[in-house]
């Protein structure tokens, strides 16, 4: 599937190659940084669909698991980053408030600061949905042993015959070109 921009989905590797009978699994040498970096992009790179619907399964689960937490605590986070990106950007009204109304300023970042510790159990239940399927990925892309084809496909990204959404974040974070060579 290609759009006007050149970027093709990747296939969806078979359940057999992702976990399961042919897959091979191994610690990673951690005294070679490098080549467990390698490792971990050619991984990210050759099973970016299953990755994806990794991340969204296990987001999915801790949503059900826990679906009101996970609500507060995604708008909170909404919230706090709408709060921060108001008052980084819009200083002279937020400093003309506080001069103009010191108590209510008071009165405001103290139940602020309730609304934060009150929701902190949820705030953490949403970043657990973020982080655990991260983390989740990053053990299997470290441990999961490449095989010929996984390879040959990486090539082909590098080569630019082919461009996938995960090469295009790669490239976006720098990391891709350093270990694609």
């Amino acid at each position: 599937m290609a759009d006007k921009e050149g970027i093709s989905v990747s296939p969806l590797r078979s359940l057999d190659d992702f976990i399961t009978d042919s897959a091979r699994f191994q610690i990673p040498n951690v005294k070679d940084p490098d080549k467990w970096a390698n490792r971990i992009i050619q991984n990210l790179l050759y099973y970016q669909t299953n990755y994806f619907l990794t991340y969204f399964v296990v987001f999915a689960v801790v949503g059900v698991i826990h679906p009101t937490k996970m609500f507060c605590g995604m708008v909170a986070m909404g919230l706090a980053f709408s709060l921060f990106y108001y008052l980084t950007n819009n200083k002279q009204p937020a400093v003309q408030f506080k001069k103009d109304h010191p108590v209510l300023s008071l009165i405001v970042l103290v139940m602020g600061i309730y609304f934060i510790v009150y929701l902190l159990g949820s705030v953490v239940v949403f970043l657990m949905g973020i982080l655990l399927p991260i983390v989740v990925i990053f053990i299997h892309a470290s441990m999961r042993l490449r095989n010929l084809k996984n390879k040959i496909m990486n090539k082909i990204e590098y080569v630019g015959l082919k461009k996938t959404p995960m090469g295009v974040i790669l490239d976006a974070l720098g990391l891709e070109q350093e270990f694609l060579m």
